[in-house]
């Protein structure tokens, strides 16, 4: 049985993402078989218990996960060319005054937040942004599986067979795509239902069949609806939600 890295293995587990899995093993908050272990790249077999200490499982507990709807002319990362990162829009006077959540503001809750996921410049809707690493293996992780729903409005003709391709059998830097859902609205909307989130994914999907995107909203991360969030406003993820 082959040993694994103990940070790896924590996050494998869902406990942590692996960053965090190092911050807590140095503070001595991980245990291995009820021992504590504090050495980094300390290496576990798959059949030893692990678990966290109580600090840990607080400091996890402790941390945020924001929606925002993203208005055009935000980046979702670090500021670019410069262009506004969605993060600014985080402030008390943007947070909405129908968040259900419970949960009560505080400055550090502007801290280390990272996008889980991108929304191009041009695009709008629901945007995580998160201090959560579970939270962000789970939505962009190399096994994430979760859902993204978007509404897509286009121009231009859509070829004969370009439905199908849509759904199942186009390529984007020499790989091809995992199947989606794609169906009409009406007379110029599509729906898009995809499990991936390459670079520009949709514009480049209709470029390749002959549409063209005059405007794209996410409308939709797993089971979190963007909902009535108005655009600019951010809400927090409550405890109930689970993508």
């Amino acid at each position: 049985m082959e040993e694994l890295r103990l940070s790896k293995r924590l996050a494998e587990l869902g406990l942590c993402s692996r960053r965090e899995a190092d911050e807590y093993i140095a503070k001595g908050w991980v245990k291995v078989d009820g021992v504590v272990v504090d050495v980094l790249g300390s290496k576990v077999l798959p059949s030893q218990v692990v678990s966290l200490e109580p600090a840990a499982k607080a400091t996890q507990a402790g941390r945020v996960t924001i929606l925002v709807n993203k208005p055009v002319g935000y980046v979702s990362g670090q500021a670019e060319k410069g262009y506004t990162p969605a993060v600014a829009l985080v402030v008390p006077d943007n947070h909405w005054e129908g968040d259900t959540s419970g949960i009560r503001f505080v400055p550090p809750h502007m801290r280390d937040l990272a996008p889980a996921g991108r929304l191009d410049i041009d695009s709008v809707g629901l945007l995580v942004l998160t201090q959560d690493g579970v939270v962000a293996k789970t939505l962009i992780g190399e096994n994430s599986n979760v859902e993204k729903e978007y509404l897509v409005r286009v121009t231009g003709q859509l070829s004969s067979d370009g439905m199908k391709k849509l759904n199942h059998g186009l390529s984007l830097d020499g790989k091809a795509l995992k199947p989606a859902r794609v169906s009409w609205q009406n007379e110029n909307q599509l729906r898009f239902i995809l499990r991936e989130g390459k670079k520009r994914q949709i514009r480049r999907m209709c470029e390749l069949v002959g549409l063209e995107v005059v405007g794209l909203k996410r409308i939709r991360i797993g089971r979190v609806l963007l909902g009535d969030l108005p655009p600019g406003k951010w809400r927090y993820l409550s405890a109930s939600e689970k993508f």
